[in-house]
């Protein structure tokens, strides 16, 4: 499994979990970080995640799977499936980006595993790479296939506040409570000149998501 990877000594491996902020800050090169690495691995992600999607749904139409991959490869599913397998450990940070809290960043996560996705790819570890995605990312897909509304929330606010007016959403993050080390960001999201919902997150991200969800179900936009 993938985890078996994250203490190899292997060249690509290690560029995979190199964030750029480490190359910088020790005067290595530019191109010795994941960011050539989750380019291409972000096209790795979506084929074998397709594959899988196309061989569980066989009668659902092409919108219907392009909807449910797209959450499935977000930035918010990748970083909690990155913490499950350890890679926010794993990753090489600057010392900045650390104190910054980088390694929980959901965009660090998110980028290093797609990075390790293309170098598993290119060693040629193609049934690694479908075992995982069955195992850690195929596991959202039944939920998000039947809850889609809670996962694209924002989206689904800002379409109707669009076609109500043509104004959008203003989220504001009101709040940030508890340790630094394990935030919780408390945002409200204000829209036609009121506050019509609020809610908390363990990220901004998780936390407007969720404010936009409550917003959606006060507006009767969703059940």
């Amino acid at each position: 499994m993938l985890e078996n990877f994250l203490e190899s000594n292997d060249s690509l491996i290690q560029k995979a979990l190199t964030h750029p902020s480490y190359t910088k800050e020790n005067n290595l090169g530019a191109l010795d970080n994941y960011e050539r690495l989750e380019f291409f691995g972000d096209s790795v992600l979506k084929l074998f995640t397709s594959k899988l999607l196309y061989e569980i749904y066989p009668k659902a139409e092409e919108g219907e799977l392009s909807k449910i991959r797209s959450i499935l490869v977000s930035d918010a599913i990748l970083a909690q499936i990155a913490v499950k397998v350890g890679l926010d450990k794993a990753i090489k940070l600057g010392p900045a980006e650390e104190k910054q809290g980088g390694r929980k960043r959901e965009s660090n996560l998110a980028c290093s595993l797609e990075a390790l996705l293309g170098a598993l790819y290119l060693k040629g570890c193609h049934q690694d790479i479908e075992d995982f995605i069955k195992e850690y990312v195929m596991i959202f897909a039944e939920d998000v296939d039947k809850h889609f509304e809670k996962y694209n929330a924002k989206d689904i606010l800002q379409q109707y506040t669009q076609g109500v007016n043509k104004t959008l959403p203003v989220y504001k993050t009101v709040a940030v409570k508890g340790p630094a080390h394990k935030p919780v960001f408390e945002v409200e999201v204000e829209w036609d000149g009121r506050i019509i919902a609020g809610a908390c997150g363990k990220t901004k991200k998780e936390a407007q998501q969720n404010c936009a969800l409550e917003a959606c179900k006060k507006l009767g936009v969703i059940n």
